[in-house]
């Protein structure tokens, strides 16, 4: 018998434990609007009564525990936060998605969902498509008409478990009461798959993680219930095949910001009303980064609170900073307890200091009312960067796949530095386009690099943009002087000899360098790489696996020629920083 029939059939889990004050009801059918039937596993408290729920739906099969799944990022993470693991066996702990043990003594039901098209959900799998935004709402709905149920939903979970969460709040469910949006993502294009317009090749990567439905036993079984990870079906190559999308094929069919994009993740979100708690990772740069702030900026939502820490992608979700905050969270807003979350500032950052120290940061707004846009103009001449622009026009040159050209200034005082980043640039190119990748760095004193822990990189610069010159045009009507936002709707070749200003968004910041310190920025036509390390042919190159480096992208004919920068005089280029002071 198929999965399929027996869902016409099936009506309760598979099977119910009862483990001390939690009870597990495993591959619960959830039925939705179209008819399919997407399965569970429902984690709930013993004692009758009506409990608020914490749902998420992915596509990293509910079966399938952490530690089995990226072993090396787990033994990490717990060594270097041994608290992940207070009040836990760890015996139930899935990929980005909240402890069940360390949430139902609190009197949640926690709701894990397989996406359609893995886990044990059958179906078609589509990566960010709108059936799985509409699965989710019907997920939600299903939650809160079950009978150990408050009637409350909150949505709580990293990554794609975070994206979908602006998709669906867009839609409005009736009984969705808050989101937690933990490091993800509210713009396909710009945040994930096309940095300024450059194909990020993370997204051949990480679609290569998700296993299929009907994958069979040798993907994985259940260490609790004996089942399939991936379904009771086993099926042959071409049948997964024809269930799967081509996801890393239609990315590349689709170079240019259009319905494609759109389609997958562009919420309204004037229509986003629900509270909203958004985590961002300053070390996110390839994914997270971005649309978490973004997406803070742009909800419609009264009630918002930006949170941006450090440390690695998995790790202050699961530690007890973050599980203090996400519980808070939705104690105030799921159940109606007094935490003290409404006395919180609308905005609180873990902002970096030059010697791996972290210190808190409080703001009513983002950007942070007390920011100073402050201009430094690029002397090519000097090779430095001044608040004065330089009076003579001067000229770098460089090799785009080879070489890059720095800009240093030197901090007379304690700078800090909080908020978006942007640069203007008067280039021009040797052939046709030209990729931008600007590197913003920091050196002590005696010349060592400052660099950080990032979110998938053991060490990331301070920070980095990109941009397609070609890609230049922008949004008139939504960038801003520290913000530029590009249409990505269209390539406007470059004519050799003439010169075209550009406007980069650099992802944001939260730094203080001391006096003596100095801060540069590299122009280069590359990923970073760190020279200590040299890292050019590695997996990661400062920002984890998001590299850009796929040859039918970005052919060296067209994107190795001869850059120039040009500054001073009528071609004022200039970095903008947001210092604080």
């Amino acid at each position: 018998m198929t999965e399929q029939n027996a869902d016409r059939v099936v009506t309760g889990p598979f099977r119910t434990d009862v483990v001390g004050a939690m009870t597990i009801d495993w591959d619960v059918p959830v039925p939705v609007s179209d008819g399919a039937v997407l399965r569970a596993d429902v984690f709930r408290p013993t004692a009758p009564g009506a409990y608020p729920a914490i749902l998420s739906r992915g596509p990293y099969a509910k079966g399938r525990p952490f530690q089995e799944l990226l072993p090396g990022p787990w033994q990490k993470m717990v060594a270097d936060h041994p608290d992940i693991l207070d009040g836990s066996s760890n015996a139930y702990q899935n990929f980005e998605v909240v402890d069940p043990e360390r949430w139902v003594p609190h009197g949640y039901v926690c709701v894990r969902v397989d996406s359609r098209g893995t886990g044990r959900s059958p179906g078609y799998l589509d990566p960010f498509a709108a059936r799985g935004t509409l699965d989710l709402y019907d997920s939600i709905e299903w939650a809160a008409a079950q009978p150990w149920s408050s009637g409350r939903v909150g949505l709580c979970g990293i990554s794609y478990l975070a994206i979908n969460q602006w998709q669906v709040a867009a839609l409005r469910p009736p009984h969705l009461a808050a989101i937690c949006v933990w490091e993800g993502a509210g713009d396909l294009y710009r945040d994930a798959v096309y940095h300024g317009g450059i194909l990020s090749t993370f997204v051949d990567r990480w679609y290569g993680l998700i296993v299929p439905y009907g994958a069979g036993e040798e993907a994985g079984v259940n260490p609790h219930t004996g089942q399939p990870v991936y379904g009771d079906e086993v099926l042959t190559p071409a049948e997964l095949d024809a269930r799967r999308a081509d996801f890393g094929r239609l990315v590349r069919e689709h170079p240019l910001l259009d319905d494609f994009h759109r389609a997958r993740l562009d919420p309204d979100w004037d229509r986003i009303e629900v509270p909203v708690l958004a985590a961002g990772n300053w070390g996110g740069a390839g994914l997270h980064l971005r649309g978490t702030v973004r997406g803070f900026e742009q909800a419609a939502s009264t009630d918002k609170w930006l949170t941006m820490h450090e440390d690695t992608h998995f790790s202050h979700f699961y530690s007890r900073y973050g599980l203090d905050l996400q519980q808070r969270f939705f104690g105030h807003f799921l159940k109606g307890e007094q935490t003290g979350w409404t006395r919180r500032p609308r905005v609180e950052l873990r902002t970096r200091h030059a010697d791996g120290s972290v210190a808190l940061r409080a703001g009513a707004a983002w950007p942070l009312p007390e920011t100073t846009w402050t201009r430094l103009y690029l002397d090519a001449a000097s090779a430095a960067m001044s608040p004065d622009p330089a009076p003579a026009g001067a000229r770098a040159d460089y090799s785009a796949l080879r070489e890059s050209v720095r800009f240093s200034y030197r901090c007379p005082r304690d700078l800090e530095i909080a908020g978006p980043v942007a640069a203007k640039l008067f280039i021009e190119s040797s052939t046709a386009d030209a990729d931008l990748f600007l590197i913003l760095r920091a050196f002590a004193p005696d010349s060592t690099e400052i660099l950080f822990q990032g979110a998938n990189d053991p060490d990331v610069p301070i920070a980095q943009g990109w941009l397609r010159a070609s890609h230049r045009a922008l949004d008139q009507a939504r960038s801003r002087p520290f913000l530029p936002v590009h249409r990505h709707d269209r390539h406007e070749p470059l004519t050799s000899g003439a010169v075209y200003e550009l406007d980069v968004e650099i992802l944001p910041r939260s730094l203080v360098l001391p006096t003596g310190y100095t801060l540069t920025l590299d122009v280069q036509g590359h990923d970073y790489t760190d020279p200590a390390t040299a890292r050019t042919a590695g997996p990661t190159a400062g920002s984890g696996s998001f590299l850009h480096n796929d040859p039918d992208d970005r052919p060296a004919d067209l994107f190795g020629g001869a850059v120039t920068v040009h500054t001073g005089g009528k071609h004022r280029s200039y970095l903008m920083l947001p210092v604080i002071t």
